[in-house]
């Protein structure tokens, strides 16, 4: 699930690249627990999490479509790109957070979950170890794939110049807020 780069990947990616491969690969782990949390409120049939949570998809479409536009624009707008070593425990907690809040933005998640509970024959299974098992599965498989791309990233960080972190800059802020922006116009179609 984590393979497919979309606009939340597109922004560890980024913050690989400028802030170094902790802040990218901590980004990573804030989708990772996200996706773990709607996989256990998926496969332990918290009908009530889930049901609130669709409900509250508009709410949660808005907020998570706002807020990328917001960050879109902070990332393309920036003018001047340092590439920055300091790895604060602030920013680490800040780049867990952000992550974290604008995957969970998107309780849609729980459907993609279904299909593959559901297709795995998860509901005949007696007890909930299985289902756990393979909600942790999902979490190690997010978590070596974040691992494997900031380490990639990383590795390239050091061929980029101060002029080509500030393309992958304007690049990232215009796909960000391209995002944001189809979610908030989705929004307002229906």
């Amino acid at each position: 699930m984590a393979a497919p780069v979309g606009p939340i990947g597109i922004l560890c990616i980024r913050r690989t690249l400028t802030e170094g491969r902790m802040v990218g690969l901590v980004s990573g782990l804030g989708i990772a627990t996200a996706d773990a949390i709607y996989g256990c409120i998926t496969g332990l049939g918290l009908t009530f999490i889930s049901n609130f949570l669709i409900r509250q998809q508009i709410v949660l479409q808005v907020i998570g479509g706002s807020f990328l536009c917001y960050l879109g624009l902070r990332i393309l707008l920036a003018r001047h790109v340092e590439m920055a070593i300091t790895k604060k425990r602030t920013q680490l907690v800040g780049s867990f957070t952000s992550t974290f809040f604008l995957t969970l933005t998107h309780p849609m998640t729980i459907f993609i979950f279904l299909a593959i509970f559901s297709g795995l024959g998860m509901a005949e299974i007696p007890g909930h170890l299985p289902i756990m098992t393979l909600v942790l599965g999902i979490f190690i498989g997010s978590t070596l794939w974040w691992v494997i791309l900031t380490t990639a990233i990383s590795l390239l960080r050091a061929s980029f110049s101060a002029q080509g972190v500030l393309w992958v800059n304007r690049i990232s802020g215009v796909l960000i807020t391209g995002f944001g922006i189809a979610i908030l116009l989705n929004f307002f179609i229906r």
